[in-house]
């Protein structure tokens, strides 16, 4: 028990370190990316060089969300492959450590980067995506704001719209339209109970409306079943306050599902989303599970290069195959679950298959 203490700490540091410095490598190349992507950008309003930079480093906990199994699956190839060839895994092997027990090694080292991804996930990039938009909407000038607690506002013409909810398709929850004349006088507000956007139309159909109206020294109230409205406000300029389904936390996705479910909407994309949240931390287990036969076979003569890189390449394949089941998922209406946990499953059996071999030997 102690021996496997010693070498869970021995390689769990290992890992992590390399795990830290190969992280702030892929960080520095996608933020160039991503701020090469927002010089288009620049100009517009007040959004300068400062506020792009600013912008790409709020979506950085984003990507580090994204990037994690990867990581964890190349520095583990990394550090194994460099341990199998100074010789420490036949050591290891040696001294009486079976796969089962190095796989009890990664799985406590795994842990702590299943925490990780999943604090980052639900935590940390849905803020930080949606303080980014803010702070991209404002420095262009827009006039839209969620900062205080009575929800979203926005100026409409002569009107302000103040909206409670709004979910990632354009759907607001608690609208409330404040008419002023041309007096600047309050003459209506409408409050609305939900509303969604008609893009044949062009306008939002809203729903359990109660109008209020001032008509000099009398106030009519009165309450319909619906109501169209025309406005600037589209879905689009929404949007940009918004967190991708895949970025939202869990909560938040739980919450837009059953709001769906109760007004028998589909729900297809947002439960996979749900599903792939939940699912994508162990993902991170796999990719170290993946990683250990390749470090068994290893033959001593060089290739740690080679098995680096075709650790870019199955990390990379994952994280594309994850993308695709998703987009399939939604295309095909498979079981969000299965939709979402298919790509961890495949490279899991590869895995499993590859370590059956690896022992056979």
């Amino acid at each position: 028990m102690r021996r496997l203490s010693i070498l869970t700490r021995h390689i769990g540091r290992e890992i992590l370190v390399a795990s830290a410095s190969v992280m702030l490598a892929f960080l520095g190349l996608f933020a160039f990316f991503d701020f090469v992507n927002e010089l288009d950008g620049v100009g517009r309003g007040g959004y300068g060089v400062w506020e792009a930079l600013v912008f790409v480093v709020l979506i950085l906990p984003g990507r580090i969300y994204e990037l994690l199994p990867v990581v964890v699956l190349i520095t583990t190839l990394y550090v194994l492959t460099t341990f199998a060839r100074h010789s420490e895994i036949t050591v290891m092997r040696a001294s009486g450590l079976s796969i089962a027990g190095m796989l009890r090694i990664l799985a406590a080292v795994g842990m702590l980067f299943v925490v990780a991804t999943f604090v980052v996930g639900e935590y940390v990039a849905p803020p930080a995506e949606r303080a980014a938009q803010q702070w991209k909407l404002e420095a262009t000038g827009s006039s839209v704001s969620n900062r205080l607690r009575s929800g979203l506002w926005v100026k409409d013409g002569a009107n302000f719209v103040n909206i409670a909810t709004v979910f990632p398709d354009g759907t607001m929850l608690g609208v409330n339209i404040y008419g002023f004349d041309e007096r600047r006088a309050l003459g209506t507000i409408s409050a609305a109970h939900s509303g969604r956007y008609d893009a044949d139309e062009e306008l939002w159909q809203l729903e359990d409306v109660v109008e209020t109206r001032f008509l000099g020294d009398a106030v009519e109230v009165v309450e319909l079943p619906g109501m169209e409205w025309r406005s600037h406000l589209t879905p689009e300029v929404l949007s940009v306050l918004m967190v991708a389904p895949e970025r939202m936390s869990v909560t938040a996705l739980f919450t837009y599902i059953r709001h769906l479910e109760e007004n028998g909407q589909d729900t297809q994309r947002f439960e996979i989303a749900l599903w792939k949240k939940l699912t994508y931390p162990l993902a991170v287990l796999v990719m170290m599970l993946l990683a250990l036969p390749f470090a068994l076979g290893h033959d001593r003569m060089g290739g740690v290069s080679v098995k680096v890189f075709l650790g870019v390449m199955l990390g990379v394949g994952f994280h594309l195959l994850n993308g695709l089941f998703g987009n399939l998922g939604v295309i095909n209406a498979w079981p969000p679950a299965l939709a979402a946990i298919t790509p961890s499953m495949l490279f899991l059996l590869a895995a499993t298959y590859m370590l059956i071999r690896v022992e056979r030997r």
